[in-house]
């Protein structure tokens, strides 16, 4: 009896441990595959951190990055290609597994940092403004020309009702972003497309280089050359300069109500200004949207997922973005545009609409 118990006894344990042997590889590779899973890393570069509108594209990457688990490495560029381009080889080093262009000033002096990021095989996704030169995988934007460009058309109306539907002659004041800057260009190519049409006004330039300092001292300087000849004032990112050119007219005693103020890129201060009735109407900037679309096309890059291609239309419901085209891109050497839609605020999209992020990260800005 207990020779037949010892018996059993060696037969079980037998059996235990051969069936133990089989389940073991599976169990330990179920357990490397779990642990083995590296979490994506995006390297971002921003222009600089204090406009609103980077604080968009920080609080969408960050946002979106949480939502998929994934990590967004962002870095300031200082609006110096030398330290960006230091930063694109840090990153290149740390081996990220994909990278976010968020903004420079000379979009051709970056391109050098592009094509390393190009030979390391890390996808490159741009924001704002395209680097001119390399593979950009997608660059995500509104069409800042034809923007401008609805932007101008509100202000040559703005012109014509507030002189009985017509255009007299006169002096229109368009102060500009920083010359060299790809966005520069466009934005006076849209301006110039509607308002070249009116022979009888004179355009008077002056660079507010994206700051409120400059564009108060350049709508001072103009004012006092022109004076009463100034019919209208389009700036082209009322964001990040419509204060200082307000401000500017408020100290010269006169009424930013009566020069039109129009442009593209809203912000709290350029909202705000709309909601007083000191700016007439601006193209509004996705910039959160198109964060938050960057990080996940580079997760579905990595993913193995089909991004937007050339010749595709992305449509989701109730986007303030959408629809968006997809065309080849004009600045890189390769790579897609997916134009993003902007409307135009009040006209198209009331001030209060909850979809423009500067309602959604009002938070940010309340004091």
């Amino acid at each position: 009896m207990k020779s037949r118990w010892v018996f059993f006894f060696f037969i079980f344990l037998g059996l235990g441990l051969i069936l133990a042997g089989c389940a073991s590889p599976q169990g330990n590779q179920q357990t490397g595959k779990d642990t083995s899973q590296k979490q994506l890393t995006f390297g971002m570069i921003i222009k600089e951190p204090s406009a609103p509108y980077i604080q968009a594209f920080i609080n969408g990457a960050q946002e979106k990055a949480k939502e998929l688990g994934v990590k967004v490495d962002i870095k300031d560029g200082q609006a110096d290609s030398l330290k960006i381009m230091e930063i694109m080889d840090n990153y290149i080093q740390q081996k990220v597994d994909g990278f976010i262009m968020a903004g420079a000033v000379d979009l051709k002096a970056i391109v050098p940092g592009i094509k390393k990021l190009n030979e390391a095989g890390i996808p490159v996704i741009a924001l704002d403004t395209s680097p001119e030169g390399g593979k950009v995988d997608l660059f995500i934007s509104f069409d800042i020309q034809e923007s401008s460009k609805r932007a101008a058309e509100a202000f040559i109306q703005g012109i014509k009702d507030r002189h009985g539907g017509k255009v007299p002659p006169g002096v229109v004041l368009e102060i500009t972003g920083s010359l060299e800057d790809m966005f520069t260009q466009a934005c006076s190519k849209g301006f110039h497309s509607v308002v070249d049409q009116y022979p009888q006004l004179k355009v008077a330039q002056g660079e507010g280089k994206w700051n409120n300092v400059d564009s108060n001292q350049k709508t001072t300087d103009l004012l006092t050359r022109y004076g009463k000849q100034v019919m209208g004032i389009y700036v082209h990112t009322p964001d990040i300069m419509g204060p200082g050119v307000v401000n500017a007219i408020e100290s010269a005693g006169l009424n930013p109500k009566d020069y039109g103020i129009c442009g593209i890129c809203i912000g709290p201060e350029g909202l705000e200004l709309l909601k007083q009735g000191k700016l007439l109407a601006a193209v509004e900037q996705p910039a959160l949207d198109s964060a938050e679309l960057a990080v996940q096309y580079l997760y579905d890059i990595k993913n193995g997922k089909p991004i937007p291609k050339i010749g595709e239309t992305v449509v989701k419901e109730g986007a303030i973005w959408s629809p968006a085209k997809v065309v080849k891109n004009p600045w890189a050497d390769e790579g897609a545009f997916m134009v993003l839609q902007g409307p135009l605020v009040p006209n198209e999209v009331k001030t209060d609409d909850p979809r423009l992020w500067e309602n959604k990260l009002s938070n940010l800005w309340k004091k």
